[in-house]
């Protein structure tokens, strides 16, 4: 099995935090540029923010969520994770993570690889 998991979506108030994941499990992702992915309902899925394969850790970051969501990678636990703070109600949604081989910069050139997605619902 080559496979993606999101993980660490949940209800959070506004202003909060979450942590979620993306663990691969048949591949290593260390060899991967990833990208994640969100998808509100009725809206097209929004590519938010990326991360190199290579050792220079470049990162992207669509503009609503810079300075709010922060994305790293443990290549030892084959996870890559996006840390998001401050979190407003326009960032509910289904969160996605995707591994492509081939980069354009920091993001994938082609997404080879797609997690399931995590809910992610900000209220209060």
């Amino acid at each position: 099995q080559q496979q993606l998991v999101e993980s660490g979506g949940g209800l959070v108030q506004p202003g909060g935090s979450l942590r979620l994941s993306c663990a691969a499990s048949g591949f290593a992702l260390d060899y991967y540029t990833i990208g994640w992915f969100r998808q509100a309902p009725g809206k097209e899925r929004e590519k938010i923010s990326c991360i190199s394969s290579s050792n220079d850790g470049s990162t992207y970051y669509t503009d609503s969520v810079k300075g709010r969501f922060t994305i790293s990678r443990d290549n030892a636990k084959n996870t890559v994770y996006l840390q998001m703070n401050s979190l407003k109600p326009e960032d509910t949604a289904v969160y996605y993570c995707a591994a492509g081989w081939v980069a354009t910069g920091p993001c994938p050139a082609e997404n080879d690889y797609w997690g399931q997605g995590t809910q992610v619902t900000v209220s209060s």
